[in-house]
């Protein structure tokens, strides 16, 4: 059975660095973009991955337009997703909620949370 895939969305590169080397040490297959535009242009051309984590606040086009976009497409509207995301006030986390994210972790985090949270989704 292959790895599962997860796309990593965020604009910071040392915690686009630090998901991917920490994900794929767990054994999943990381690919990771820059913004929400990298991240739909990447859904169009490759298989559709088993996660997305993404982060609300990026340059070009931003998390919560990025995730609206893929729950109105009927291929990519089943993949999970979870924000990771500076933005703690509740009116954003009510929000991410409810444009489909399945969870909602704020930044600083645990991996550990992260992990248990991906390992949910997945699930």
């Amino acid at each position: 059975m292959s790895a599962q895939q997860i796309l990593v969305i965020e604009d910071d590169p040392s915690v686009r660095l630090l998901l991917q080397k920490s994900l794929a040490a767990k054994g999943y297959e990381v690919h990771a973009v820059e913004d929400g535009l990298e991240g739909l242009k990447r859904l169009e051309e490759g298989t559709p991955p088993d996660l997305i984590i993404v982060d609300i606040m990026m340059p070009r086009l931003d998390g919560m337009t990025f995730v609206k976009a893929i729950k109105r497409h009927g291929e990519t509207r089943p993949i999970p997703v979870i924000f990771l995301t500076a933005k703690n006030d509740p009116k954003s986390m009510i929000e991410g909620i409810n444009v489909g994210a399945r969870f909602y972790i704020t930044k600083p985090f645990q991996f550990d949370e992260l992990l248990a949270k991906v390992k949910k989704a997945l699930g």
